[in-house]
C-alpha cells in the first residue's frame, strides 16, 4: 500500500497481524486473500483450539472467527481469550440464523461482526478498521482518565495551610459514600476542583463525573440538560437525548453554581434526589438512576433561603456534608507553593523559562488580598510570565491593580501611588478611578464614562486592560 492509501484507510505503518479462524476452507481463503491485498499479516486457524494454541506462540492484533465450528466453537474461543484477558480486537462472522450466538458473541467481548455471505471486500475492509478505531479510542479513553487522575490527586491541589489540609482528610473520609456534598466559597477558590477530588478518590471513579453550571444556562434548556427528553417532547426536540442525571449514573453529578438554579426547576431536582428517579420530558413513567450529588456555589444559601430565594427542603437536602474552601487571603501561606506551581504549568506552556522571583515582587504577592483568589492569582502568573522579559519576575512584571494600597493596606507612596514612573502611575490612577466611577453609577458603563469623560468603547478597553469586572 502507498502511504496515501495507508492515510485513507486508517493503517498505521506497522503490519496489522490476523488471526482468521473458521472450519470453512473457501472462507478462509477469500477472507485471507482480501486481508493480505491489503497490507495485513494473515494466520488462519480450522477451530477454537487451534486458535489458542497459535495464540499462545505469537501475538495478534486481531482475531476474527466463525461462530459454528467442531472441536471449539467461537464462543467458546472467545470465552477463553477473555479468561486470559488477552487484548486482540475480536471481530466475529456469523449467519443470519446466529443472532443469538452473536449478542453472546459481544457479552464475551466481541467488537463487531461480518454477516454471511459478504457483501463485498469493503464490507469486509470497513468493519475490521472500525473495530480497530473503536478499540483506539477505548485505548486512548482509558489513558486521559488516567491523567486526569492523576491530575486530581491531593498532591495536584497545591495547599500546605491548615484549612486546606482539614478538607483532604475530610474528602479521604467520605469519598467512598454517597453522601450529597456542598461546597462553599468564594468566587475562584478551588470549588470544582475540590469536587473532581472527591469523585476521583472515590469508589465511582471508573464511572463519569458529569458537571453543569447552573446559571449558565437558560431555566427551560436546564431541564432538558439534566433530566433528558424523548423525540417530539417539545417543538426543537428532533431527537432523543439522554440527559445528564443518566450519562452520570453510576457516577457523579457536579451542580455548579446551585444557588443560580430557578425556584421551579428546584422542585423537580429535589424530587429526583429524593426518590433517585427522574423522568425525561415526554415520558410517562420515571426512571431509576445511581448518582452521587456535589453541588457548588460562591452565594450565601443560607440567606437566599431567608429571601425565599432558594428553596429550603432543598438546601437541607444538599447540606448534607458541607465544605467551605476558605480565600487565599486566610491562606496566604499557600501563595509561595501556588506561585511555584503557575510558574512551571505556564514555563511548560508558554515554552517560556522563569527560575525566579524576585523577593520584593513574591512579598506583593503574598500581601495582596485577591478578591478572585486561585483563579485571580494563576492569572497574575500568566500574565506576568508572558511579558517578562528575563528568567526573574519582578516588580514591573505585575498589573497595575497589586499597587493599590487600599487593597491590601501596605507599601507605596502617598495616595497608593509606587516608584517614579508616570506611565506606571498613570495606569494605577485610570483603575482606581474607572472602578470609583462603576461603583458611584452602580454599575453602569454609560453614566461611568460620562463621569469619566471618555467614550464608553475607551471605557471597555481600559476595563479590559486593568482586568476590571463588573461591579
Amino acid at each position: 500500500m502507498t502511504p496515501a492509501q495507508e492515510k485513507m484507510t486508517g493503517m498505521s505503518e506497522m503490519t496489522r497481524r490476523v488471526l482468521l479462524v473458521d472450519d470453512e476452507e473457501t472462507i478462509r481463503e477469500v477472507l485471507s486473500a482480501v486481508l493480505r491485498k491489503n497490507g495485513y499479516h494473515v494466520e488462519t486457524a480450522v477451530n477454537g483450539q487451534e486458535a489458542l494454541d497459535k495464540i499462545g506462540s505469537g501475538f495478534f492484533d486481531h482475531i476474527v472467527t466463525d461462530l459454528g465450528m467442531p472441536v471449539m466453537d467461537g464462543l467458546a474461543l472467545l470465552k477463553a481469550l477473555q479468561d486470559m484477558e488477552n487484548d486482540a480486537i475480536r471481530t466475529v462472522i456469523s449467519g443470519k440464523t446466529e443472532l443469538e450466538s452473536v449478542s453472546q458473541a459481544f457479552k464475551l467481548g466481541a467488537s463487531d461482526f461480518i454477516a454471511k455471505p459478504f457483501q463485498s471486500d469493503q464490507e469486509i475492509l470497513l468493519t475490521l478498521r472500525q473495530a480497530e478505531e473503536k478499540c483506539r479510542l477505548q485505548k486512548e479513553n482509558i489513558r486521559l482518565q488516567r491523567e486526569v487522575e492523576e491530575r486530581y490527586v491531593f498532591a495536584n491541589i497545591v495547599a500546605r495551610s491548615r484549612a486546606m489540609q482539614a478538607i483532604f482528610e475530610t474528602i479521604t473520609k467520605i469519598a467512598d459514600y454517597k453522601t450529597t456534598v456542598l461546597i462553599t466559597g468564594e468566587s475562584g477558590t478551588g470549588k470544582e476542583l475540590i469536587a473532581r477530588a472527591i469523585h476521583y478518590n472515590s469508589a465511582r471513579k471508573s464511572m463519569p463525573l458529569v458537571d453543569i453550571n447552573c446559571g449558565g444556562i437558560p431555566e427551560n434548556l436546564l431541564e432538558s440538560e439534566l433530566f433528558g427528553y424523548v423525540k417530539g417532547a417539545f417543538t426543537d426536540a428532533h431527537r432523543t437525548k439522554k440527559g445528564l442525571f443518566e450519562e452520570a449514573d453510576g457516577g457523579t453529578l457536579f451542580l455548579d453554581e446551585i444557588g443560580d438554579m430557578p425556584l421551579p426547576l428546584q422542585v423537580k431536582l429535589l424530587r429526583a434526589l429524593q426518590e433517585e428517579e427522574i423522568r425525561p420530558l415526554g415520558v410517562g413513567q420515571s426512571i431509576k438512576v445511581d448518582v452521587r450529588i456535589i453541588a457548588a456555589t460562591a452565594k450565601k444559601l443560607r440567606d437566599q433561603v431567608r429571601d425565599k430565594q432558594f428553596r429550603d427542603d432543598l438546601f437541607y437536602r444538599i447540606n448534607v456534608l458541607a465544605i467551605e474552601v476558605p480565600p487565599l487571603r486566610e491562606r496566604r501561606e499557600d501563595i509561595p507553593l501556588l506561585v511555584d506551581f503557575f510558574v512551571k504549568k505556564y514555563n511548560q506552556r508558554l515554552g517560556l523559562a522563569v527560575t525566579d522571583i524576585d523577593k520584593k515582587c513574591l512579598e506583593k504577592l503574598i500581601h495582596y488580598n485577591w478578591p478572585g483568589n486561585v483563579r485571580e492569582l494563576e492569572n497574575v502568573i500568566e500574565r506576568a510570565m508572558a511579558l517578562s522579559e528575563g528568567n526573574v519576575l519582578t516588580m514591573k512584571n505585575l498589573p497595575p491593580e497589586l499597587y493599590l494600597t487600599a487593597n491590601n493596606g501596605e507599601g507605596g507612596i502617598r495616595g497608593g501611588y509606587v516608584g517614579f514612573s508616570i506611565k506606571h502611575n498613570r495606569a494605577i490612577m485610570e483603575r482606581h478611578l474607572i472602578i470609583k466611577a462603576l461603583e458611584e453609577t452602580g454599575g453602569n458603563r454609560t453614566h461611568a464614562s460620562a463621569l469619566l469623560e471618555i467614550s464608553i468603547p475607551a471605557l471597555l478597553y481600559k476595563m479590559k486592560e486593568y482586568q476590571i469586572t463588573d461591579i
